[in-house]
């Protein structure tokens, strides 16, 4: 098939056409039987196409029609051997890498500034992890990727590895030398997994990160509807074969799917797709020219600094994506959260996330410079703003160690546990997690032993007004750690 057909979305629309009379789900019947408002606002040939798995339209859980042949072009316009789509976002495509390669006792090489998702699927499978340091950026206060030297020295420690995982790139959109780690890791044949949450245009550009595929990874999980085009929740799981096997993939992603799959998130995808491979490249080099104005002007502003391509030179800052804007902000003596609070109260501007010294501000094909004019009316002010801040204080970026882990993560999520309040916890073993979403990489996960240092971390976010997330008591009074039994006397 050619990549300018969309054999799913045309399957659905060619079906929506002869109306037929439903006695399926979904409820709403092509929109009947929705609320009136709603309606009028989503549109109807939208709910037209909000099906279900019925003959015509192909089943994702055993796909062999338009679905499967939607994927098979996904496949090919990603370099993979085979495409899964994904209606459980990145999250579940993760999991499912994960789930694929590891099973209970199984040893995996991530990095430890991991998506809540990977060490999720470490709970459910029962691996063991086996923590590489990221390295850390300590004049904007990020994690960066792993270096080549800390993949080999890990698989040299660890052979019997199930898989070395690789965050490429990161949601800063800094990646490290994935094709050296790639050939690292098949020296001792071991499959690389790689979270391209943030990289799906990365493969459609020469002036972007090299991509998993095109790196020769084995699995990468990709957010198709972060960066490329399809609608909220819908991924691809790509994989070559090789040392990953396609058929357990498709069992393991099934497991984790539900079986009534949007169609409106498959057609997303489908649509996505051939936009990427037959205007990406077009598209993406405008997005990076308009990037790289915005990232000059923002430059010129007293107090602010974005980041640029002096970034690189590092082992772990091979490349860099230019579309992300990492705006430091902490030289305005504020953190980034009252800075992204400010631009929405006053500007109306969403930014895609702040932590405590920072604002990351993601430009796409969906913007133009009517909008970046817009980010830097907002930033001038802002420096001027609060130009008197930063006359008296000068940030010292904070940033704690990794913690020890003394129990595996699935031990700790199901062993008998207590609560106990947030500030008498040092020295316990957490049995939750603890993160800031977004990013969504955890302070905190089961099994980690909790110190002095991370809850005065923990305590500065929530202080800051930043989302800390994870603990069942929201309030952060009170933290869930592992029961110790007093000596009998």
């Amino acid at each position: 098939m050619s990549q300018k057909e969309t054999p799913l979305f045309s399957g659905l629309v060619e079906h929506a056409k002869k109306n037929p009379v439903q006695f399926h789900i979904p409820g709403h019947k092509k929109g009947s039987g929705i609320d009136p408002e709603f309606r009028k606002f989503i549109g109807d040939n939208a709910l037209s196409i909000d099906l279900i798995n019925i003959g015509p339209l192909d089943d994702l859980h055993s796909p062999k029609g338009i679905i499967k042949q939607a994927q098979e072009l996904a496949a090919e316009a990603f370099g993979a051997d085979h495409t899964f789509f994904s209606v459980q976002g990145t999250s579940g495509a993760i999991m499912t890498m994960i789930m694929a390669v590891c099973g209970p006792g199984d040893k995996i090489i991530v990095p430890r500034n991991v998506h809540k998702s990977v060490m999720s699927a470490i709970v459910f499978s029962g691996a063991i992890p086996i923590f590489i340091h990221p390295e850390i950026d300590e004049k904007l206060g990020i994690s960066h990727g792993i270096t080549t030297d800390a993949v080999e020295k890990a698989l040299e420690q660890h052979p019997d590895a199930k898989g070395v995982l690789v965050i490429n790139p990161t949601y800063f959109g800094v990646s490290a030398d994935l094709r050296k780690i790639v050939e690292i890791a098949h020296s001792f044949q071991v499959p690389v997994l790689v979270d391209e949450a943030h990289g799906v245009h990365i493969h459609f550009h020469d002036e972007l990160p090299l991509s998993a595929m095109q790196a020769g990874a084995d699995m990468a999980a990709t957010s198709v509807h972060k960066l490329g085009g399809s609608m909220t929740q819908s991924s691809i799981l790509n994989i070559k074969e090789g040392l990953v096997s396609p058929k357990r993939v498709q069992s393991i992603i099934s497991m984790l799917t539900t079986t009534s799959t949007s169609y409106l998130l498959l057609a997303s995808l489908d649509v996505a797709r051939r936009r990427l491979v037959t205007e990406g490249k077009e598209l993406i080099g405008e997005t990076i020219r308009l990037a790289q104005s915005i990232r000059e002007r923002i430059n010129k502003i007293e107090h602010l600094y974005c980041v640029g391509p002096e970034i690189l030179g590092r082992k772990a800052t091979f490349d860099y994506d230019p579309t992300k804007l990492i705006i430091s902000i902490k030289d305005l003596g504020i953190t980034g959260y009252e800075a992204e609070k400010w631009l929405r109260e006053t500007y109306n501007i969403e930014v895609e996330l702040s932590d405590l010294y920072n604002l990351l501000c993601i430009i796409t094909p969906g913007d133009t410079e009517q909008e970046g004019d817009v980010l830097i009316k907002a930033l001038q002010d802002l420096s001027s703003v609060f130009h008197t801040e930063s006359e008296k204080l000068h940030a010292q970026v904070v940033l704690p160690d990794i913690p020890l882990l003394a129990l595996t993560p699935r031990d700790a999520f199901y062993a008998d546990t207590e609560v106990v309040p947030f500030a008498e916890s040092e020295g316990r073993i957490i049995a939750e997690f603890v993160m800031v979403y977004p990013p969504g990489i955890p302070i905190f996960i089961p099994g980690e032993i909790i110190t002095e240092e991370n809850l005065r971390y923990i305590q500065m976010n929530i202080e800051a007004g930043l989302p800390v997330q994870g603990p069942e008591d929201d309030q952060l009074k009170m933290i869930r750690v592992i029961k110790e039994h007093k000596a009998i006397r």
